[in-house]
């Protein structure tokens, strides 16, 4: 069972971050200022989102296992398209 229980939106959300961040350090990225504009939206959405201010989400390791649960999805969409 998983320790914490992270809204859709705020999972949605650390995954687009780390997909725009991708996006932006490929050599010579296209859009660049929209891509960089797209992740400061996003770094805010993530940093203010209620579950923060709920005794779950007050926890220093629910923002590290958000980041690690996001992580682990990009890790296997990149392993099945290979």
């Amino acid at each position: 069972m998983d320790r914490f229980r992270f809204p859709d939106d705020l999972i949605r959300a650390q995954q687009e971050w780390h997909a725009t961040y991708r996006a932006l350090a490929v050599p010579r990225p296209r859009r660049s200022t929209g891509l960089r504009r797209r992740l400061l939206r996003l770094s805010v959405r993530i940093e203010w989102h209620p579950f923060w201010s709920t005794p779950e989400g007050r926890s220093p390791a629910a923002r590290v296992e958000l980041r690690r649960r996001t992580a682990d999805v990009r890790d296997r969409r990149s392993e099945g398209a290979a």
